[in-house]
């Protein structure tokens, strides 16, 4: 397998065993805004120590003002997703958060077109309907089964998708002066800088103590995240941002047999039908980007 492929392929594995960190976290007592919280810490201190070491220029910023980018990829983005996708694997199960993570795509298509003009082509409106009827087959709207339609997972559950698209869009700015490594460094800093003032330290701190709940602590913002991001940035450097995007629908994948397996979360075919149409979308609206590049 091709060196760049295998790395985003780990990388997209990785973030899909995130939803087992959070729910042993859960058993802890944390709500999701801390687990929030010590994912963007333990991410930020991983990764400044990484670029310390590796690459300290990528830490330094050309201008202070820049801080606003990293406002909109930390808070904006970073924060806000975390928080409802947290939010709905407690309110739902992890593989129907993370298929709705996975409508992010469809977010950064309709929000690209109304802030830098983009064309909505027919592949890409294709893509959003097969979206569209992807979610409701998750969420039980269709056919219409009470038992499995939450609203309020299903709102969280796309709050989480809009915020994942929201670091593309934010990010396609802080681009044109940094790298993909720095954003992501400085994304985390900012995120647990503005989370700092909010940690029940009195209530939760002790339970740090515990090497078990610090395993679990450091390892989501660890494995999943500041490694996840850093092997998953440098097979991207390596091969056509299309073709990753493609290769990390993997992840849904992960973080689904997690749940059925480890965590015996109902799944039915019938949601199983709606991920593989989210996924397909997603394939569908990269292969009608790279198309377009290629013309």
């Amino acid at each position: 397998m091709n060196r760049a492929f295998f790395l985003i392929i780990l990388g997209a594995a990785l973030w899909g065993t995130i939803g087992w960190y959070v729910k042993n976290l859960y058993a802890y007592g944390f709500t999701p805004m801390e687990v929030v919280t010590l994912r963007v810490w333990s991410a930020a201190i991983l990764m400044v120590l990484f670029l310390l070491v590796t690459a300290p220029k990528k830490l330094k910023l050309a201008s202070f003002s820049d801080v606003t980018y990293f406002v909109g990829t930390g808070i904006f983005s970073i924060v806000f997703f975390n928080f409802c996708m947290f939010t709905a694997i407690d309110l739902s199960t992890i593989p129907v958060a993370t298929a709705l993570l996975y409508t992010g795509p469809a977010f950064v298509t309709i929000l690209s077109f109304g802030l830098f003009k983009e064309p909505l082509s027919r592949p890409k409106l294709i893509a959003l309907a097969i979206t569209l009827i992807g979610s409701a087959l998750v969420v039980g709207l269709i056919p219409l089964d009470l038992e499995t339609f939450q609203l309020a997972s299903i709102l969280f559950g796309l709050g989480s998708g809009l915020g994942y698209a929201l670091y593309s869009i934010f990010s396609k700015f802080a681009l044109k002066k940094y790298t993909s490594l720095s954003i992501t460094a400085y994304t985390f800093i900012v995120a647990a800088i503005s989370l700092a003032p909010f940690f029940p330290y009195r209530e939760k701190l002790p339970l740090l103590s515990d090497p078990t709940v610090l395993f679990f602590a450091i390892g989501l913002g660890f494995l999943p995240t500041a490694f996840a991001y850093i092997i998953y940035t440098y097979g991207l450097n390596q091969t056509e941002a299309s073709k990753a995007s493609i290769l990390t629908t993997v992840e849904p994948v992960v973080a689904t047999l997690i749940g059925v397996l480890i965590f015996q979360e109902g799944f039915s075919l019938t949601q199983m039908l709606g991920m593989a149409c989210i996924i397909g979308a997603v394939v569908m609206i990269q292969m009608s980007s790279r198309r377009k590049l290629s013309e």
